[in-house]
C-alpha cells in the first residue's frame, strides 16, 4: 500500500489553532453547565478541569497516532514535545478535578472531605475512574526526565501503554458526569471524538505497519560492522519506491525475532532510499540495540513510516549547513548526498569523540569530492576548547551562515550547544531543522 505523499501535511500553526479552538469550546460548555452566576467556584473548577482533561486525552492520543500528515507537517520531535507538555497539563487537570469535585461535594453535603471521598467513590463509574487516575498519575511520574533516565526504553514503553487502560477505565465516568449525562447528542459527539483519536491509533500504529509488512516483505539482507559498537543493517524488500521515503526521514523498526519483536525503535535512513533496499545504522547503547546487532540475515522486519520532517522540503534558502554528532550522522549522510544544493553552498560538520568513531568516512569524503561540497571533521574530547561549537566557530566555517538552512542530528547536549551558537550567530529560527528521538 503506498504511503501518503509528502504533500499531505498539516502545518503546526493549524494544528495548534484546532487544539485551542477545541479547548475553548470545551471550557465554554463547562461554563454553561456550571452553577449560576458563573464566577470562580468549586463546581465550575471541577467541571472545567474534568472536561479539559478528557479533551486533552484525545488530543494527546491523536498527536502520537503517527498520522503521516502530522509527522511530516509538524515533525516527530515537535509532536513529542507537545505530547510531553500536554501530558503534564493533563496530569495537573486530573488532580485539580479530583480535589475540586470532592471538596465541592463536601461543601454541598456539609460533611468532611474524608466522608465526601467515600460518598464520591460510591457513585457509578467512580471506582474505575479512580483506578484510571492512579494509572495516569503513575505514568506521569515515571515520565519525568529524572525517572526516564533510570528506565530501559522497553520498560518505559510498556508502562506508557498503560495510559490506554487508564483512558478506558475513565471513559464511563466522563459520559455519566454532570456535563454529559442526560444529553444523548453531546454524549455521542464526545464518544465520536474518542473514536476518531483511537481510530488514528488503530489506522497508523497497528494496521499500517501490518499492511506495509505484507506489501513490502522487508527482510534483513546483511549486517555490516562499522566499528566503535556500530553496525549498518541492509534491508531488502518489494515495491520500496511506494514508501515515498526521503533522505532525512526515519522509520520505526520492529525486528521479528524471539527477543526483539516486542519493541520498535526509531532509526533514520543512513543512505538515500533505494527501490531495492534500505539502510539503517545502529549504535549499541542499551539492551535492545545490542540485541539488534545480533540479528541474522533473513529476519523479517516491520517498518512503520516513513516519518519526520527533516527533509529537503523544509529548506528555504540556497545554502545548507549539516551538523551531525556521533551516530547522529546517519540522516546527515543521506542528506549530504541528495540535497539539491550547489556543492559550494553545502557544508557538513561532523563532531566525533575520536577519529576511530567517525562513521562512513570514505563515503562522506567521496560525496564531498563528487559534489564539491565542504566536509569538516571536528574530533577530540568535548573538554578541549578547540572542539567547542560557538557562534564564532560556525561563522568562521560558514561566513554566510545566517542565509543558510541548518539541519542538526546529535546528542541532546551537542544539539543544545549548536542551537545556542546558531541563535547567537543570527540564524533565524525558521531556518533551523532538527529532530530528537529520545524517549
Amino acid at each position: 500500500m503506498p504511503a501518503e505523499t509528502a504533500a499531505q501535511t498539516v502545518p503546526p500553526a493549524m494544528v495548534l489553532w484546532l487544539i485551542t479552538a477545541g479547548a475553548v469550546a470545551v471550557t465554554a460548555w463547562a461554563g454553561i453547565g456550571a452553577p449560576q452566576p458563573v464566577r470562580f467556584n468549586l463546581p465550575l473548577l471541577a467541571h472545567t478541569s474534568g472536561l479539559l482533561a478528557g479533551y486533552g486525552v484525545t488530543v494527546m492520543v491523536a498527536l502520537m497516532s503517527r498520522a503521516p500528515a502530522l509527522e511530516r507537517g509538524v515533525g516527530a520531535d515537535r509532536l513529542a514535545r507537545w505530547h510531553g507538555k500536554g501530558g503534564r497539563a493533563i496530569f495537573c487537570l486530573i488532580l485539580i478535578h479530583g480535589i475540586a469535585a470532592t471538596a465541592a461535594w463536601a461543601t454541598v453535603q456539609g460533611t468532611s472531605v474524608w466522608a465526601a471521598t467515600i460518598d464520591v467513590l460510591r457513585m457509578p463509574g467512580l471506582i474505575a475512574a479512580t483506578a484510571g487516575t492512579i494509572i495516569f498519575l503513575t505514568v506521569g511520574a515515571i515520565s519525568a526526565q529524572s525517572m526516564r533516565r533510570k528506565l530501559r526504553y522497553e520498560t518505559w514503553h510498556f508502562l506508557h501503554l498503560l495510559t490506554y487502560l487508564a483512558i478506558a477505565l475513565s471513559f464511563s465516568h466522563e459520559l455519566a458526569g454532570p456535563d454529559l449525562a442526560g444529553l444523548p447528542l453531546v454524549q455521542v459527539a464526545w464518544s465520536l471524538l474518542y473514536t476518531f483519536s483511537f481510530g488514528l491509533i488503530l489506522r497508523y500504529r497497528v494496521l499500517a505497519p501490518l499492511t506495509q509488512a505484507w506489501r513490502h516483505r522487508l527482510r534483513v539482507d546483511h549486517v555490516v560492522d562499522e566499528g566503535a559498537g556500530v553496525v549498518s543493517i541492509i534491508l531488502r524488500g518489494r515495491h520500496l519506491h511506494e514508501l515515498n521515503a526521503e533522505s532525512g526521514q526515519f522509520f520505526r523498526w520492529r525486528f521479528l525475532t524471539r527477543t526483539l519483536w516486542r519493541s520498535s525503535h526509531p532509526f533514520s535512513l543512513s543512505a538515500p532510499p533505494h527501490h531495492q533496499f534500505l539502510r539503517i545504522t545502529v549504535k549499541a547503547v542499551g539492551d535492545g540495540t545490542r540485541s539488534i546487532h545480533a540479528v541474522r540475515p533473513g529476519a523479517r522486519v516491520l517498518a512503520a513510516g516513513p516519518y519526520g520532517a527533516m527533509t529537503n522540503g523544509r529548506r528555504q534558502g540556497r545554502g545548507v549547513l549539516l551538523i551531525g554528532g556521533g551516530v547522529g550522522i546517519t540522516p546527515m549522510r543521506a542528506l549530504f548526498e541528495t540535497l539539491p544544493v550547489p556543492g559550494r553552498d553545502l557544508t557538513l560538520l561532523y563532531r566525533a569523540s575520536s577519529t576511530e568513531e567517525i562513521l562512513f568516512r570514505d563515503e562522506l569524503e567521496h560525496i564531498a569530492r563528487h559534489r564539491g561540497a565542504q566536509l569538516i571533521f571536528l574530533t577530540g574530547p568535548a573538554s578541549d576548547p578547540r572542539n567547542a561549537i560557538t557562534a564564532q566557530t560556525l561563522k568562521a566555517i560558514v561566513p554566510d551562515l545566517a542565509a543558510r538552512d541548518v539541519y542538526i542530528c546529535a546528542s541532546p547536549r551537542l544539539s543544545s550547544a549548536a542551537t545556542t551558537a546558531l541563535t547567537q550567530a543570527g540564524l533565524p529560527r525558521r531556518q533551523l531543522h532538527h529532530e530528537d528521538f529520545n524517549f
